[in-house]
């Protein structure tokens, strides 16, 4: 529990940084005032110009940690995320459809049946005539997945106006920009219900790193539990892309990154240091996307791009020198 401790001190820190710096520069002093008072740039800063965006930041990057951290230990596979798999694709491509078409079907309904739908045509493409699912398939198969959905994308984008369709990249890349107490009450309320569906979830969990012929013998359903699992994990990944969209990377990295650095063992340690990591993570890429070019914004998942590209080409070489790949 101590390491989770010093991860939520690391993210205050990053949070509190993010709210500091900026085209208008803040100390801590200043924003405790406009805190309290209400009164001066600190105050207009925490209501509107940055607060909103750093929580939503936070709240997505939880639920996108959370999301790849069940698929990496569903599948143990450090590969299986739900970018990289296509499930945040999907889900992008679904609000995309719905925007397109002027549906007034909610963002969150609509994220989750994109990437429920994608899972489901990973989940059956993967399907061996044996009746069984290899994980390293799976993952393959995902990552197909998510080039179809993220060409299907780009096709649905030359078929918007102009104006939709700048909105539209900017979405689909990643953003924060523009975001208000809405979106922030959106994924934490999300976040906090699934959590809820996750809890009693974690100790199958647990059993099913033992292997799946272990599990069963201490009275697991197996079957049942991967499919609650991989639900699960669908939706934290769409609760993310319908407040920030399909941000690439922080599924990925939040889960081994948050692992090693608390050496978590347990999984619902792990799960809860991929939670927090992910927000860490997404903060500091909004802080570097406001602040490395001045005067222009990046989105943020140009940042974890950035960061997130190398880390896999890493990975992608490591899973082939030991031969799982």
């Amino acid at each position: 529990m101590r390491g989770i401790f010093i991860l939520l001190a690391l993210l205050l820190g990053a949070a509190l940084l993010s709210l500091m710096v900026g085209q208008i520069m803040l100390g801590p002093a200043d924003l405790w005032t406009g805190l309290l008072t209400g009164m001066g740039p600190a105050a207009l800063t925490l209501r509107v110009l940055r607060g909103p965006g750093l929580a939503t930041a936070i709240g997505a990057g939880a639920v996108l940690g959370t999301s790849g951290a069940i698929f990496q230990l569903l599948l143990r596979n450090p590969l299986a995320a739900p970018d990289v798999m296509g499930f945040t694709s999907g889900a992008g491509l679904a609000v995309l459809v719905g925007t397109a078409l002027g549906l007034t079907v909610p963002m969150p309904l609509l994220a989750a049946a994109g990437g429920l739908a994608a899972a489901g045509l990973v989940a059956l493409l993967s399907y061996q005539r044996d009746g069984r699912q290899v994980t390293m398939t799976f993952v393959l198969v995902g990552i197909g997945v998510a080039f179809f959905t993220s060409a299907a994308s780009g096709f649905l984008m030359t078929r918007l106006s102009s104006q939709q369709a700048m909105e539209a990249q900017r979405w689909l890349t990643g953003s924060l920009s523009a975001r208000d107490w809405g979106h922030v009450a959106q994924v934490f309320s999300m976040g906090a219900v699934l959590a809820l569906l996750l809890a009693p979830q974690v100790r199958g969990l647990a059993l099913l790193e033992l292997g799946d012929d272990l599990a069963a013998g201490l009275g697991l359903r197996v079957r049942r539990a991967r499919r609650m699992l991989a639900l699960t994990a669908v939706l934290f990944a769409a609760a993310g892309v319908a407040v920030a969209g399909p941000v690439p990377f922080v599924a990925l990295m939040a889960g081994p990154l948050g692992g090693r650095l608390i050496n978590a063992r347990q999984a619902g340690l792990r799960l809860a240091a991929a939670s927090v990591t992910g927000a860490i993570l997404t903060v500091l890429a909004d802080l570097a996307g406001r602040t490395i070019v001045p005067g222009l914004q990046l989105p943020v998942g140009v940042m974890t791009g950035i960061f997130g590209a190398p880390y896999l080409l890493w990975l992608l070489s490591r899973e082939m020198e030991t031969g799982d790949l």
